[in-house]
């Protein structure tokens, strides 16, 4: 079933869905640029992994052990109230495993040139994920690596390489695409704004020189997702979006989604 909305499908933010989307996303991403990109170079998809406890304001999913308790009787204590019975749950730490896509040179034992990069909220929010995030970002703007950072999750603190209020000079967005290339002291951005209601952009991506950019189209790699995911009937599209909208895009989401479901 293709997508529903003309961009990013806000509904695939939920925190419940997006580990998913976020996997099929790098990997449909790579099978975009691979014939792009051949025969000079390969796209390989990596990971990171780094652990997350439960002392967290952004939400995750974890296991967690249930144990039912009740309180004991005082020996020898005379008139002592007893506390309720009471649960507890036991949240083990989480081992979170992000990947991401690198475009490594052939002709310079496999060098990598460029590294793309989809937010997670782990990313945003205070705590391990962001910490891991942040050094890696750190560590590609001292390298010789151009690094692309896509960002269409419409909830929680700015972590793109550019500062929050330098790219909110050009006015509001929801979804923002930064491009910082390896050239100098790398204090120039190439961004892509983008409202809920845009279509995702098509965006240069440097490689290693001479070579041209190509185009990448996340729009395309969008639609490749939602359709190969079976999104459309695994999200419910008659409740409210989460994270929600404004009042007045979810009456537009939901013109939107009425049209699709009348469609079959």
């Amino acid at each position: 079933m293709p997508l529903i909305f003309p961009g990013m499908d806000p509904y695939l933010e939920n925190a419940l869905v997006w580990p998913d989307v976020h996997t099929r996303f790098i990997v449909y991403l790579g099978e975009y640029l691979l014939p792009l990109l051949r025969p000079r170079y390969v796209v390989a998809v990596e990971s990171r992994v780094f652990v997350e406890g439960p002392d967290l304001d952004h939400p995750i999913i974890p296991d967690a052990s249930i144990r039912h308790t009740r309180s004991e009787p005082l020996q020898g204590a005379v008139a002592v109230l007893e506390a309720d019975p009471m649960v507890e749950v036991q949240v083990p730490a989480l081992e979170i495993r992000e990947t991401y896509l690198t475009i490594r040179d052939r002709q310079a034992q496999q060098r990598v040139v460029t590294i793309i990069e989809l937010v997670s909220p782990t990313n945003k929010y205070a705590g391990p994920g962001r910490m891991s995030y942040v050094t890696k970002q750190t560590e590609v703007r001292h390298s010789t690596a151009h690094l692309v950072e896509i960002d269409v999750l419409r909830t929680g603190p700015h972590v793109l390489a550019i500062p929050e209020e330098t790219a909110r000079q050009h006015g509001p967005y929801d979804y923002l695409v930064c491009v910082n290339r390896a050239m100098g002291l790398r204090e120039g951005f190439q961004l892509y704004p983008r409202h809920l209601r845009d279509r995702l952009p098509r965006i240069r991506l440097p490689l290693a020189a001479p070579d041209p950019d190509v185009v990448l189209d996340l729009q395309a790699v969008l639609a490749r997702t939602y359709e190969a995911g079976g999104y459309m009937e695994r999200l419910d599209y008659t409740a409210p979006c989460v994270p929600p909208l404004s009042p007045e895009d979810q009456r537009w989401a939901d013109v939107l989604i009425r049209e699709a479901l009348a469609q079959g």
